[in-house]
């Protein structure tokens, strides 16, 4: 397209919030960066609802904040986050997990998806730094030690110094590198909408483990909840296809009318689960951010949170090179970044894995072993303040 540079330090594939948080976090450098994003400028300058409701933990405020994206975003559309139980079946133990004795700072805040999104789009913006090309997806890209060329749907090349792949966890980017990835369908659906309701949630977030689904009820503004249903695909699907009235009985028949009457606050979405492990996280020239590197499960809701702090750590570590004058593609430094996010990440990765395993299946011996982890984590509070404080980083 005219007007356009083609040369660029840096080319950001992926236009979701790491991405655009990645480009952000580079703004006080000199480096000239690239977003490209196949959605067309206005999708990305006016996102939809899309149901998702992001769990923020103090270290992901942080970085929101030294962007100038957490200040963009409406008081109103952050809603604390008190506490959290977790259920399992008609048990009656639950694990709770509160803020520090003492404390009057809650555990996190809940932040639609959206309002990030624009927050972000909007910081962008502001910063002569980088530029935006959007409509546009990506068809090729090569990558060496001397760097990368990539080849845009309209049939443009750009060349850049490093190539950040931020594309998805079925990210095209990372194929086009070469890169492999364990990728785990789970045959399940995320079903999302917002409900009111006639019970008072007191910002206490509330996951629940039932026999062949998940119910996740965060709280947002008072007598609004974002409820979150974990299903088998066909299941997913048939529920979507009722109408309001049917939808509505069968949610409030599922939660065992926990929060009383509903009634619907939002458009329904769902979303395919789909977990990736990227092989590695960095190649010549190249390196991955996000859910192309890593796709958490989002029963612990820290997806995002990793793929923010990754994010940061390898801006720092280009923001590092570029003092020292240094090459920003170094593999020095990438393999640095790399290693972090692999110790960051990994721990909470495999847990998760094993979490959803122990909570989702259903021969006896899975039961059992849920009914005695929920006993075993309630008595033993350095289990659950280690998970606050962990939440509260």
């Amino acid at each position: 397209m005219v007007g356009y540079d083609d040369s660029f330090d840096i080319v950001v594939v992926g236009g979701g919030p790491v991405g655009l948080s990645f480009a952000a976090s580079l703004g006080q450098s000199e480096l000239k960066v690239a977003v490209v994003e196949q959605q067309p400028l206005e999708r990305l300058a006016n996102p939809a609802f899309d149901g998702r409701e992001i769990a923020l933990t103090y270290a992901s405020i942080r970085i929101l904040r030294e962007v100038g994206a957490w200040d963009a975003i409406p008081a109103s559309e952050k809603s604390p986050l008190q506490g959290a139980r977790v259920l399992n079946g008609s048990s009656p133990f639950a694990v709770y997990f509160d803020p520090p004795r003492g404390s009057e700072e809650p555990l996190g805040f809940l932040v639609p998806n959206c309002r990030i999104r624009d927050a972000l789009f909007k910081t962008i913006r502001l910063q002569d730094h980088a530029q935006l090309i959007c409509g546009h997806s990506v068809v090729d890209a090569t990558n060496s030690h001397k760097g990368a060329v990539i080849t845009l749907s309209d049939g443009r090349r750009l060349t850049a110094r490093l190539l950040v792949a931020a594309d998805s966890r079925l990210s095209a980017t990372r194929n086009l590198l070469g890169i492999g990835a364990d990728i785990n369908r789970l045959g399940k659906a995320m079903l999302i909408c917002r409900v009111r309701h006639e019970r008072l949630h007191h910002q206490i977030a509330v996951e629940w483990f039932d026999h062949h689904q998940t119910i996740a009820m965060l709280p947002l503004t008072e007598g609004v909840s974002s409820l979150l249903l974990t299903l088998p695909l066909n299941d997913a699907d048939r529920l979507l296809a009722f109408d309001d009235d049917l939808f509505l009985r069968e949610l409030t028949n599922r939660c065992r009318e926990r929060l009383g009457k509903m009634s619907l606050a939002s458009t329904r979405h769902s979303y395919p689960l789909v977990t990736t492990w990227a092989h590695k996280f960095w190649a010549p020239s190249a390196a991955l951010i996000g859910d192309a590197a890593i796709g958490m499960h989002p029963v612990t809701a820290h997806g995002f949170n990793i793929g923010l702090s990754g994010q940061k750590q390898l801006a720092d570590q280009i923001l590092a090179a570029c003092r020292e004058r240094r090459d920003i593609a170094d593999p020095d430094t990438l393999q640095k970044y790399e290693s972090w996010l692999r110790r960051s990440a990994a721990p909470l990765y495999h847990a998760t894995n094993i979490l959803v395993g122990l909570y989702s299946g259903e021969h006896p011996a899975a039961r059992i072993a849920r009914h005695a982890g929920l006993r075993f984590a309630q008595y033993l509070p350095f289990v659950r303040h280690g998970i606050s404080a962990m939440l509260r980083r």
